[in-house]
């Protein structure tokens, strides 16, 4: 009888023994638990990001945009500029656009060339003589002048037609830039360069005007 109550004493001390370990991992386990839980908890989220729309490489006045122009970058929200674009495939750049510049409306031929201009009108011009129109920059302000290519007048009389001109865009250069003239002195309007500017509401109809009829040139103003 001794020997068998010895026996349960024995196994009520072993089985007390397992019940303790298992206790204190059980509590070491909950123990790790909660203090990689309240890491997690305590660790920043990821900031939020928007993708925005940016030249992959350096693009020149007048290039036509294509997929491969583009690419895009995650910023954060707040950083995305006013009027981003997102569809550009086919639009022409009236601005050069350096690698990682965003790409924005204003930098595109469109109707958005004269914001910030509001007495202004985009009217596009075509200059018979391309390098006189290569020396121009978006920005500069110049002076209209237009000559009738059939006049017999001495001097050629010169008209002003607009006194101070914005450039807005500088579209590419066409294939054969030179002038195309022909023996009763008109220009083709497939020489030359083509030019975007903008003009105040009463001279859009003398510019339009000369733009079809007459020899345009420019001048810069004092």
């Amino acid at each position: 009888m001794t020997s068998i109550l010895g026996t349960l004493r024995r196994t009520t001390r072993q089985l007390r023994r397992r019940v303790l370990t298992h206790r204190r991992l059980l509590a070491g386990g909950l123990a790790l638990t909660a203090v990689v839980l309240g890491l997690q908890a305590a660790r920043p989220s990821p900031p939020a990001t928007a993708a925005l729309i940016v030249a992959r490489h350096d693009l020149p006045a007048g290039a036509v945009l294509s997929a491969a122009d583009l690419t895009s970058v995650a910023v954060p929200p707040d950083a995305i500029p006013a009027g981003t674009v997102r569809r550009a495939a086919g639009r022409i750049l009236a601005t050069p656009l350096h690698r990682g510049e965003p790409l924005t409306d204003l930098r595109l031929v469109g109707p958005a060339l004269t914001q910030g201009h509001p007495d202004l009108v985009a009217v596009p011009i075509r200059l018979p003589d391309a390098g006189m129109a290569a020396l121009l920059r978006v920005g500069d302000r110049i002076r209209l002048l237009a000559t009738d290519p059939q006049g017999s007048d001495a001097p050629v009389a010169v008209t002003t037609v607009a006194e101070d001109a914005l450039v807005l865009a500088l579209p590419a250069a066409d294939d054969g830039t030179a002038a195309k003239t022909s023996s009763t002195g008109v220009t083709s309007a497939l020489g030359g360069r083509l030019v975007v500017v903008g003009v105040i509401e009463s001279e859009v109809d003398r510019v339009t005007s000369a733009a079809v009829r007459d020899f345009l040139t420019y001048a810069y103003p004092h």
